[in-house]
């Protein structure tokens, strides 16, 4: 009880005050003067602002259909026009708050006023500016008590109580205002910092000139580049020595000697996938252990390849060191690919060669040139037919789905039938000799 009537009587002490602060601004010549120049700095803004801001518009506003950087400054300082009125009342008041204070000696209400022009800038910045949802929310919570408080003058006094407040974590021992402002700078901080990362990424990719492993490493750079500048900045924010990183540095050297050695190995492979080049994201894959698809990321940690069928299998970047990698995609556009097919004993199979040649050779996956020319062989005299291979070249990888490898099979077989060749299913000739007679 006797904690709430102190905050009622600091409370009615403030009531006392600013009703006799109002008082005195109401009987004091100097107040009504004051009031007079406010007035006079508020049309004066409003006026200028109409004669402003069409010419502004007019001159800022890029051509339609224009995306490059100067165009996206240009909108970016049209976002903030909404602000020109109040801030230029606030500039107009300052000029008359030391005009006032000059002849009159005194300057409260022009003060309060020029602090309630930034106020509704701070307002119209939260309300109309602002579009990301996090910025808005911590322009809503933190930006408007702020100017609030600043508005009636009461900002050095909750500075001040806040910092007496001591809040102790472990052997350190912070205030709460170091908290308060370590939590509201690291957020904005990181916040700031994922969106710098977005940007630097899409601005890489677009880089098409660069190779795609070294677009990648450029991405992954930037990220720690960025992050880390925000670590350091808010640890020099929130006041912490920056030399307490060297400890952190040596029990992280520690952490990794003991229990965080596959992840320094996966971290260290990834940097040199990204430097070698020779397995980046969109090449085809078979590991050692049998896992295959197209790699569609590249992490710090590990690589995700995409198979046929639509899985992802996330592959430590350690295995593409340290085991063998066949990278079809890094081997040439060009692939040499056989399909099998066997004849009847019955056909003549001097004939085979030229006509699947052709028949192949007619399908418009499959390279004709030179070397590369579809080329049908002679395999075995097997069991059940005369068995042969034809090989082609294909513009691509055919990898399991046979997207070519079938077009190749519907051909052979439509070149045959047209020639009423016989292709053999298993079969076996049995000669069956009559039982002896009896004597």
């Amino acid at each position: 009880m006797g904690g709430q009537s102190e905050i009622m009587e600091q409370a009615l002490g403030y009531a006392l005050q600013g009703w006799e602060m109002a008082e005195g601004w109401l009987l004091s010549p100097a107040a009504w003067s004051q009031f007079a120049v406010l007035l006079a700095a508020f049309l004066l803004a409003m006026l200028i602002t109409r004669r402003l801001c069409p010419a502004i518009t007019r001159v800022l506003t890029p051509p339609e259909g224009q995306d490059n950087i100067i165009a996206t400054a240009r909108r970016f300082v049209l976002m903030f026009l909404p602000l020109l009125m109040p801030l230029l009342a606030y500039g107009l008041t300052g000029i008359g708050e030391g005009v006032t204070r000059q002849v009159f000696g005194t300057g409260d209400v022009i003060a309060f006023g020029k602090r309630l022009f930034l106020f509704l800038a701070a307002r119209l910045f939260v309300r109309d500016i602002l579009r990301d949802p996090f910025l808005r929310a911590l322009g809503r919570f933190v930006l408007m008590p702020v100017a609030f408080l600043y508005l009636f003058g009461l900002l050095d006094l909750a500075h001040e109580r806040l910092a007496a407040i001591s809040v102790d974590l472990g052997n350190i021992s912070f205030s709460l205002l170091a908290l308060i402002r370590g939590a509201v700078a690291g957020a904005f901080l990181f916040w700031l910092g994922r969106w710098s990362n977005s940007q630097s990424e899409e601005f890489i990719r677009k880089q098409e000139e660069l190779r795609p492993a070294t677009r990648e490493l450029a991405m992954k750079a930037s990220q720690i580049v960025i992050f880390g500048a925000a670590f350091l900045l808010l640890m020099s924010i929130m006041g912490i020595d920056l030399t307490a990183i060297a400890v952190l540095g040596g029990a992280l050297g520690v952490g990794i000697g003991l229990g965080l050695q596959q992840i320094a190995a996966n971290f260290v492979s990834g940097v040199i996938l990204l430097l070698e080049g020779q397995t980046t994201v969109g090449d085809y894959v078979v590991l050692d252990d049998g896992s295959e698809g197209t790699i569609v990321k590249m992490t710090a940690r590990a690589a995700i390849l995409e198979t046929v069928d639509g899985r992802w299998i996330v592959v430590p970047n350690e295995d593409f060191i340290t085991s063998r990698v066949v990278n079809y995609s890094d081997a040439g556009k060009r692939h040499r690919y056989e399909a099998d097919f066997s004849v009847s004993y019955d056909t003549d199979i001097n004939r085979i060669p030229d006509m699947i040649e052709a028949a192949v050779g007619a399908l418009d996956c499959v390279l004709t040139e030179g070397r590369q020319a579809p080329e049908c062989e002679l395999k075995a005299f097997a069991d059940s037919g005369v068995e042969f291979s034809v090989e082609y070249w294909v513009e691509g990888i055919e990898d399991v789905t046979g997207k070519y490898q079938s077009d190749v099979l519907f051909a052979i077989w439509n070149a045959l039938k047209a020639e009423g060749i016989e292709i053999p299913f298993p079969q076996r000739v049995l000669h069956h000799k009559g039982l002896p007679t009896a004597p």
